[in-house]
């Protein structure tokens, strides 16, 4: 065996131990070898390609590509990486880059061609995938920017209207007639801002994975009933005709906060995208094993392109200046996530714009009721939704040491308490508190909880470890801005 021969041999067993397919054609594209790798990448065995064209792996749409592979290689001129696609024996593509050559003889004339292919899949795959992740994060980045913005429009309308009007009643521009309406202004700006607020602390709830369920037996006709209240007057100034369907179904599982929040949250909705004169129903009904609440209006509707995004955060249908609702977007996203917890489903349908729509909350029914134990049942407040009455409670005699380190913070609960009838002293530190305690026994305490040096909870602290026992089991409420579910069970 001569050198040439081994040359060939170890040539060949390159060639054939290739991870990318090497192949030979002749000038008009007819196949001259196809190594194993080709094999495994196209699917035809050697001796099926063989003395065929090149052309059988090529899809019908892509056939000129051969004819300009060929027109330069016949000019002597190569091809090199050349992404395309090429079509499996099974009929799937494979993507591919592509390195072609001329052959050429001793006198240097193109005798032939040699083919490089290698299969890219993986990488056309990996930057599909870096694809689609920068235009989700480009899309993210976008509605944080519109959310921002649109937060910032919601915040500054309600405050420009609270502070416009203090600074009016302050400097006695406000007729003592419309002292009334400039107080309701301020009272319902107000408690828009505060809803904002809470909203925004929800979805940083859901994100973080912290919101806690508050479960007990809940009696859902009570809720609807409560909620239906809640948006009457909302209702009654547009002229919206409000019908509520209420029949008789068992208990449900859940926290009834939360659910009257996702109740009160469709009703607002259906007021809000109601025209005046329109209609809304509201139904409780059951459905086998479990009780379905179904709110439906002739409202503005959803468009079909919108409606798959409807539960998304920080979507809405309108944007920009020129939208005709306020809002942020963000009910629906929380209403989805405390049903999804209590173990529900949520569905919304439209047959478009102008068409009214329908929302359907499904919840499991209690089945097996466990049975009552009593027990001390600790409630945490919740802010007044708008256009509720706030309760004021008669306090006459009821001595109340309040503790807080905010000068404006005491004055108004001191103006509040004392309006109610009770006593009120005003402390502005824990440790102040502790030392008025050693000397004085209120009836109640009500603490800040953020306060420099000692904050609430280790006041509260020091009282239940007093040697006195009046002092240890003096009642006491926390009044705080830190409203997160853990500041709420600590």
């Amino acid at each position: 065996m001569t050198d040439r021969d081994i040359d060939t041999l170890r040539l060949a067993a390159i060639i054939n131990s290739s991870d990318d397919a090497i192949v030979s054609k002749d000038l008009n594209g007819i196949v001259t070898s196809w190594n194993t790798a080709a094999e495994t990448m196209f699917g035809y065995t050697a001796d099926e390609i063989v003395g065929k064209s090149i052309r059988t792996i090529i899809p019908q749409d892509r056939q000129g590509e051969e004819d300009e592979v060929l027109r330069r290689i016949r000019l002597g001129q190569s091809v090199n990486h050349f992404e395309t696609v090429r079509q499996r024996k099974d009929g799937s593509l494979v993507p591919i880059s592509l390195s072609v050559s001329p052959i050429r003889d001793r006198t240097g004339k193109v005798i032939g061609i040699s083919k490089i292919a290698r299969d890219i899949t993986d990488r056309k795959r990996a930057e599909a995938q870096t694809e689609r992740a920068y235009e989700q994060m480009q899309m993210a980045s976008r509605l944080k920017d519109e959310f921002l913005a649109t937060l910032s429009h919601e915040l500054r309308t309600p405050l420009n209207a609270v502070l416009g009007y203090a600074r009016m009643l302050r400097s006695g521009a406000v007729s003592l007639d419309r002292v009334p309406q400039a107080l309701e202004v301020i009272e319902r700006n107000a408690t828009s801002l505060t809803q904002i607020v809470e909203d925004v602390l929800d979805v940083s709830r859901i994100v973080s994975g912290k919101v806690r369920l508050d479960v007990q037996t809940v009696d859902l006709p009570t809720v609807l009933s409560h909620s239906v209240e809640t948006v009457k007057h909302a209702a009654d100034a547009k002229q919206i005709k409000l019908h509520c369907v209420i029949d008789p179904v068992g208990p449900v599982s859940g926290d009834p906060d939360r659910l009257q929040q996702v109740i009160w949250n469709l009703l607002s909705n259906a007021v809000k995208f109601t025209p005046k004169g329109g209609r809304i129903q509201v139904r409780l009904e059951r459905v086998h094993s479990h009780v379905e609440v179904v709110v439906s209006d002739t409202g503005s509707g959803i468009t079909p392109d919108f409606l798959p995004y409807i539960f998304e955060r920080f979507r809405q249908a309108e944007g920009g200046t020129t939208r005709r609702h306020g809002g942020l977007g963000l009910g629906l996203a929380i209403a989805r996530h405390i049903v999804e917890m209590h173990g529900g489903t949520i569905h919304a349908a439209s047959d478009g714009e102008g068409s009214g729509s329908t929302f359907r909350v499904k919840l499991p029914l209690l089945i097996v009721h466990a049975q009552q134990h009593p027990e001390p049942h600790r409630v945490h407040p919740r802010s007044v939704r708008a256009g509720e009455p706030i309760p004021i409670l008669a306090l006459r005699g009821v001595s109340v040491l309040v503790v807080d380190d905010d000068v404006d913070a005491l004055l108004m609960l001191r103006e509040i308490l004392e309006s109610a009838g009770a006593v009120v002293q005003t402390v502005g530190s824990a440790p102040q508190a502790l030392e008025k305690l050693a000397i004085e026994r209120p009836d109640v305490l009500v603490s800040d909880l953020g306060m420099p040096g000692m904050d609430g909870f280790e006041l509260i602290d020091r009282i239940r470890q007093s040697p006195d026992q009046v002092v240890r089991d003096i009642p006491a409420a926390a009044l705080t801005a830190y409203a997160r579910s853990e500041d709420r069970s600590k």
